[in-house]
């Protein structure tokens, strides 16, 4: 089953996704924004992993067409690390993460290291 949650940003006291994709399934995960060619402002993905660790929470951009921005929070919601990740690279956080937040680029101006983000959980559309 497919959830969903709005991210808000603490510390800034703003929205970063009205409406992102929970996978904390190893299939939701594995598929991420693969063969996608673009991500729409306000669209990102939740990536949970089993638990906090620099390489559990490494990404892949194994068949993604485009730039994401990427951030990476630990088990309190704290951004740990930031990224523009491009094409066909790996990518892993500086610090131990537990949650992996995609989006486009633009999201990134939204947030920065030590940012405190919070999950609210929303009804399908």
């Amino acid at each position: 089953m497919t959830s969903w949650v709005r991210v808000q940003n603490l510390s800034r006291a703003s929205e970063i996704a009205a409406r992102a994709r929970w996978c904390a399934d190893y299939l939701c995960r594995l598929r991420g924004f693969a063969f996608r060619t673009e991500v729409h402002e306000g669209e990102a993905l939740v990536l949970v992993w089993p638990r906090e660790s620099r390489s559990e929470a490494a990404i892949h951009m194994f068949a993604v067409f485009t730039e994401l921005g990427v951030a990476w929070l630990d088990r309190n919601g704290r951004v740990v690390d930031v990224r523009i990740a491009k094409p066909w690279r790996l990518y892993a956080p500086s610090a131990p993460a537990k949650y992996t937040l995609e989006g486009s680029p633009s999201m990134l101006e939204s947030l920065a290291v030590g940012d405190q983000l919070e999950f609210v959980p929303d009804a399908p559309a």
